[in-house]
């Protein structure tokens, strides 16, 4: 079995990470670390600060991805119990005991993470804006968190991967139903 650590609870949710999300952390950081030098002219010090919190951001986006999905989930009435970290993403966990669901359930709690994500890049947009003409590196990040957000989290959670579930996985596979019966229910 994989080693799952506890990060403790939001609400209902319990949060796990795999050993992985550290080496995706140590991953993260010098990338984004070298964005801020080499893109955002940064200095040596502020460039290894601003990598360190854009790095941070990334998880907290991801957690807040999965927290959209939960927010869907619960108002189904099929909850999610949590949400594992590794490498640099995420996964949401829900019971596994849970009934065989309809499709349009499975979509809507598909389309929650990506739903709360764009909020977040419209939001890390705005702070970008603001910040631009006040703070390198205060521009830098809401301008990363902003980018991350609509290109990860929002427009790139649509893509259906072959190797891996995300929700374009999910909206791929219960699309074609979920359209018939809406077809038939507006009928």
């Amino acid at each position: 079995m994989t080693a799952k650590y506890s990060l403790g609870k939001i609400g209902k949710l319990k949060i796990t990470a795999a050993p992985s999300a550290i080496g995706g952390f140590i991953l993260l950081w010098p990338v984004f670390s070298l964005l801020g030098l080499k893109v955002f002219r940064l200095r040596p010090r502020q460039a290894l600060t601003g990598g360190l919190l854009a790095t941070v951001f990334h998880f907290l986006s991801e957690i807040w991805h999965q927290m959209g999905h939960a927010r869907a989930a619960e108002q189904t009435g099929y909850p999610m119990d949590g949400v594992h970290l590794w490498s640099v993403l995420g996964t949401s966990i829900y019971p596994t005991n849970e009934p065989e669901l309809p499709p349009e359930i499975h979509v809507e709690r598909a389309l929650g993470g990506p739903r709360s994500s764009a909020m977040l890049a419209l939001a890390g947009g705005m702070f970008a804006l603001v910040m631009r003409a006040f703070s390198p590196l205060g521009f830098m990040l809401g301008l990363l968190l902003a980018l991350e957000n609509l290109l990860v989290f929002t427009l790139g959670a649509f893509f259906p991967l072959p190797f891996m579930e995300t929700d374009g996985t999910t909206i791929k596979r219960y699309r074609d139903t979920h359209r018939k019966r809406m077809v038939i229910i507006q009928e």
